[in-house]
């Protein structure tokens, strides 16, 4: 282990956020980083790697589509690759028949088998949801038909919800969902920001050019707690783990989700057309299938073998890889109480999706990453003002 007294700010933990905050510090501010990681590569759960059986980049973690509408961020991660001007389309396949989401003209039409209008289907979503006689839901069920009627709860809720949170729509909060949009158009791209592609060079490279730094010492497979009584308390620490695991679970254990995927190799050019295919239908056991050669069609990639992740989704235990807060009241009451144990730790900053116990997306991290360098990396080593260490 490397003297880690040497060392101006320890980061723990290597996905956007940690990695944007070691290569700021390092080249705006010449800072020496160390960044340790426990798992055998660095990027979190947006890291991809080329597959060895078919050369085709898969992202080890699920599919990662990168949009923002923060120029700042687009110009950010553009110095380290260029981005196609592939525009994401989320393909249903439901009792066998093809959809499109978000719910748009075209998903109506198809679900409801003839054309619709916008105002017909505006009618026809109103009719439903008036059919419903819901006022007050009280639970996700309930919450999602006054919003969008039975009929496409139904197709494309339930199932999906179901199977996603282990638990019936029925038993959830209806707080879950707030809004469920419906296009009265047939846009069927997935996002609305302002930018949006992939990595050309992939995410592996992004990383690794992000790390390559004279400055910057990465620690693969090391465990920040196996080595925390180590670490000086003069240098500060970035914390990007779960903020529940650093406090011992001393307010009790957050509620996440997380994935596990079935990995094949399918002996045809193309599988599925398309990169991500949801399935909503509660006797399927996955929640999506993702092939990846479709997220770069312009790559020449061999026609005689594809790749494919089937996605099934469950609680995450203590030692699995978390991925999304679950936020319930309890986890909101548990989450508050680790903030105030946070804002008390000495030369500690928690970041990051598991730092924050929020749901970011890759451009939100790296947004408040370079938030945080901004605000408070610079003034605390240029100006030696003192960190105010937020949550």
């Amino acid at each position: 282990m490397p003297d880690f007294s040497a060392f101006d700010l320890v980061i723990v933990g290597s996905g956007f956020f940690g990695a944007t905050i070691a290569e700021r510090c390092a080249t705006e501010l010449g800072l020496k980083v160390c960044v340790i990681e426990r798992r055998s590569h660095i990027g979190g759960n947006a890291w991809s790697e080329i597959d060895p059986a078919t050369g085709i980049e898969v992202h080890s973690y699920g599919s990662h589509l990168f949009h923002t509408s923060s120029e700042a961020v687009w110009t950010y991660v553009n110095r380290f690759s260029g981005f196609s001007n592939y525009r994401h389309r989320v393909v249903v396949r439901h009792r066998d028949r093809f959809y499109t989401m978000p719910m748009n003209l075209g998903t109506l039409s198809t679900l409801f088998g003839r054309f619709l209008s916008p105002t017909e289907a505006k009618a026809l979503i109103a009719e439903e949801v008036a059919a419903s006689g819901i006022t007050n839901p009280i639970n996700l069920e309930e919450k999602a038909i006054s919003l969008v009627g039975r009929t496409m709860y139904e197709a494309f809720i339930k199932g999906y919800t179901a199977k996603q949170w282990q638990t019936d729509p029925r038993e959830l909060p209806a707080n879950i969902i707030t809004r469920l949009p419906v296009r009265l158009t047939f846009n069927d791209f997935y996002f609305a920001d302002d930018y949006e592609g992939l990595p050309l060079l992939g995410y592996f490279e992004i990383f690794n050019r992000m790390l390559r730094h004279d400055g910057i010492t990465v620690l693969l497979q090391t465990d920040y707690f196996a080595l925390r009584d180590e670490l000086p308390q003069s240098v500060p620490i970035v914390f990007t783990g779960p903020i529940d695991r650093f406090f011992e679970y001393r307010a009790g254990v957050l509620g996440w989700r997380t994935l596990d995927f079935q990995r094949e190799v399918v002996q045809v050019g193309d599988f599925q057309g398309a990169s991500i295919v949801n399935y909503p239908d509660l006797d399927v056991d996955f929640t999506r299938i993702h092939e990846f050669r479709h997220l770069h069609p312009e790559r020449p990639y061999q026609q005689e073998r594809t790749i494919i992740f089937r996605e099934f989704s469950r609680f995450a235990g203590r030692d699995d890889d978390p991925y999304y807060p679950i936020d319930r009241p309890a986890d909101k009451d548990g989450y508050d109480a680790y903030r105030t144990m946070a804002e008390a730790e000495p030369n500690v900053i928690f970041g990051g999706r598991l730092g924050t116990y929020r749901y970011l997306d890759m451009h939100q991290a790296i947004g408040a990453a370079l938030k945080l360098f901004e605000q408070q990396l610079v003034p605390h080593f240029r100006d030696g003002r003192p960190l105010k260490l937020p949550v």
